[in-house]
């Protein structure tokens, strides 16, 4: 997944980019208000992580005005203010869900599985179209009882796939799902990961719908 971050305490973002990255995500990192809301309306994230305490504009107001400007991308507050009050009125807001720092980070990836698996519309932990699955918890693939470990891009890719199956993926959206900012994207980089899932699952995973992109098909009925 592709995830924006937004903490101004350097020490904390290092260190949660580094156990974002080891999950298996692509992190973009802003230290202020202002930053946040242009790097939100200007890429398509799977999930936000708020800090409330921010220069230039405040968390609660950058969650107000994304979610008056109609952006429902799934959001956590990761905050030091632990008052019922702040909390109510985080969620209130809009907020998918709420943790108060110090936390630890295998409970921070559990609910960022668990709120954008309830954005897309999922109720099982383990995405599917019927013959290929992932899960998000072990970064394992599944075809047939044929099991994989899959490396981070190749883990970004088909999560992205199966999220919607059946609908077309372009480079351009699947590039934006796996890489951040300031990485370096070779113009052969999505077929290298394809050509790496198809080797560890089979060459039916997934579909090239020629001049469009990249599907994982839905199951026959």
């Amino acid at each position: 997944m592709r995830l924006l971050l937004i903490e101004d305490d350097k020490m904390l973002a290092d260190a949660l980019r580094q156990a974002l990255h080891d999950a298996r995500h692509a992190v973009d990192w802003v230290e202020d208000g202002l930053s946040a809301l242009d790097a939100a309306r200007s890429h398509a994230y799977d999930a936000v992580l708020l800090d409330l305490s921010l220069p230039e504009m405040s968390g609660i107001d950058v969650l107000r005005e994304l979610r008056r400007s109609q952006c429902a991308v799934a959001l956590i507050i990761i905050t030091a203010r632990d008052s019922v009050e702040d909390r109510v009125g985080g969620l209130d807001l809009g907020a998918d869900d709420y943790i108060v720092k110090p936390f630890d980070v295998d409970e921070l990836l559990a609910r960022l599985r668990a709120v954008v698996r309830r954005k897309s519309g999922a109720a099982q932990p383990v995405l599917s179209n019927g013959v290929v699955s992932l899960d998000p918890s072990t970064f394992e693939a599944s075809v047939e009882g044929r099991v994989a470990v899959l490396s981070p891009r190749e883990f970004s890719l088909l999560h992205a796939l199966l999220q919607k199956p059946g609908m077309i993926l372009s480079r351009h959206i699947l590039e934006e799902k796996i890489y951040g900012w300031n990485e370096e994207v070779e113009s052969n980089a999505v077929e290298f990961l394809i050509y790496g899932v198809r080797r560890k699952l089979g060459s039916e995973a997934i579909k090239n719908v020629r001049g469009l992109g990249w599907t994982v098909p839905r199951a026959k009925t």
